[in-house]
This record gives C-alpha cells, sequence and structure tokens, in this order.
C-alpha cells in the first residue's frame, strides 16, 4: 500500500458512510450484505466484514440479531447547558443538570451508605475507605433518558444532618448549595472536569444507547471554604449532547 493510502476497507467504510451521510441509505435500511459488498467493491469478506465494524463502531449503523445490519436513525442534537448555581424556584438535581430548561424533567434515585474509593477519596480530600453517602440519578425528559449521574457526599459532613439523604427530609431535591447552607456550610466554588469515553455496558442500556458508544463524563465537585462537600459524575450519550458553557465576565 503506497503512502497515504487507505486500507480498503477503510475505503470501503467511507463510501457506505457518505451515501448514509447524502441519504442514499435512509435510517432503517438494510446496509448491502457482506456479499454484496464484497461483490460491489471487489474486496474479500475479510475487508466487508471490518468496513461494517468501522460503522457500528461511529453509530451509523446496528446489528439486529437474526436480520441484518440496518442504518440507525440519528438522534436530535441537544445542549448540555452549564452556567453554574442559579438561584430558581425548582432547584431540583434535574434543574441543576438538565440540557433544555423548557422541558419538564423527572427523575429516578437512590442512596446507599459505602466507604470511598480512593478515586472518590481523593476527589473529596478524605481519607479511602471513610463512610460517604452515594446516590445515583436517572435524569428523564419527556418519558426518555437522557443522563446518569452518581454523586458523592462525606459523612463527616452530612451525617447525624437533616440532609443525610440528598432525597429524603425537609430539603429533598433542593439541591448541594441549599442543602449545604442549611448546615451552616457556605458553597462557593464549584470545579468541573469534561472527558469523553466508552460507555459502560449498564450506562448505555440505561441510556438506551449502543454498547461502546461514546459517552461525555462532567466529574462536578463543590467547595465549601476550600472544603469538597459533594462530588459527581454526570453521563450522557456523546452523539446526543455538547456541553455549552454559560460563564459571566467578572
Amino acid at each position: 500500500m503506497a503512502f497515504g493510502e487507505q486500507p480498503a476497507y477503510l475505503r470501503v467504510a467511507g463510501d457506505l458512510r457518505q451515501k448514509i451521510v447524502a441519504g442514499e441509505l435512509p435510517p432503517h435500511t438494510r446496509l448491502p450484505s457482506q456479499a454484496r459488498i464484497r461483490q460491489e467493491y471487489g474486496v474479500s469478506d475479510t475487508v466487508a466484514l471490518e468496513a461494517r465494524k468501522v460503522l457500528m463502531a461511529e453509530g451509523l449503523v446496528e446489528g439486529r440479531s437474526g436480520s441484518g445490519t440496518y442504518v440507525r436513525a440519528q438522534p436530535v442534537l441537544r445542549r448540555l447547558i452549564r452556567t453554574g448555581y442559579r438561584t430558581v424556584d425548582d432547584c431540583t438535581p434535574f434543574r441543576q443538570e438538565q440540557a433544555d430548561e423548557t422541558v419538564r424533567g423527572t427523575w429516578e434515585s437512590s442512596s446507599i451508605q459505602e466507604e470511598a474509593t480512593s478515586d472518590v477519596a481523593a476527589r473529596l480530600l478524605i481519607t479511602p475507605g471513610q463512610r460517604v453517602m452515594r446516590t445515583r440519578y436517572v435524569f428523564r425528559a419527556a418519558n426518555e433518558p437522557t443522563m446518569l449521574s452518581t454523586s458523592w457526599e462525606p459523612l463527616a459532613i452530612t451525617g447525624r444532618t437533616p440532609v443525610l439523604l440528598p432525597e429524603e427530609g425537609p430539603l429533598a431535591g433542593r439541591g448541594v448549595v441549599d442543602r449545604m447552607a442549611a448546615i451552616d456550610l457556605v458553597v462557593d466554588n464549584v470545579v468541573e472536569e469534561v472527558g469523553a469515553r466508552p460507555g459502560l455496558a449498564e450506562e448505555m442500556l440505561a441510556l438506551g444507547g449502543c454498547a461502546g458508544h461514546a459517552v461525555l463524563v462532567i466529574s462536578r465537585t463543590y467547595y465549601a471554604g476550600g472544603r469538597p462537600v459533594e462530588t459527581a459524575d454526570v453521563v450522557t450519550s456523546a452523539d446526543r449532547y455538547r456541553v455549552a458553557y454559560h460563564l459571566p465576565v467578572r
């Protein structure tokens, strides 16, 4: 193969990709069979199979057991808006995380006490093994799952207080800032790190995506006077969302 020349499987995948983007192979259309690809492009079975794998990895097609490979309907791209903390009437976890403020969202949650892993402990500036409250959320809009969130709060801060459980008690669902204020801690800083990785099988199952497809991960930590009071990972499908930051200029 000459320098700069693409491997055969990438050339085949590129041509099929162009047909999908141009609408020649619209959503829910069956992708040409391996034998058809081999015949049309004059390639081997191995090349045809690798080309299909490329399109599957890109999320353009999906396999259906016993039926074949079909073009996927591409989701409508939405923005995951990050504006920092705002005081609003509906100051719920969904209001803090949701992508579209015009959409009324719902969520499910569950909380459990556990020992902090080394990663969580490093984020909370505590010793590994110290007790934390872990809360997992599934957020939905229009009955569709949109994002997942897992948060951890040190029990050294919230234990034996009315805000021990984020979704129970007098400030249930009020969000970290209001809950910490109720125990005389003023949240004055938030740090977020945004990254991407392949989605775990259980994450993609919950989000309605394909296993192995990329997810966006926003790792967020709330601080009060330099002390971390909560850290969380917000996970959403990378092919459905773009993170948009609206930051005030001071």
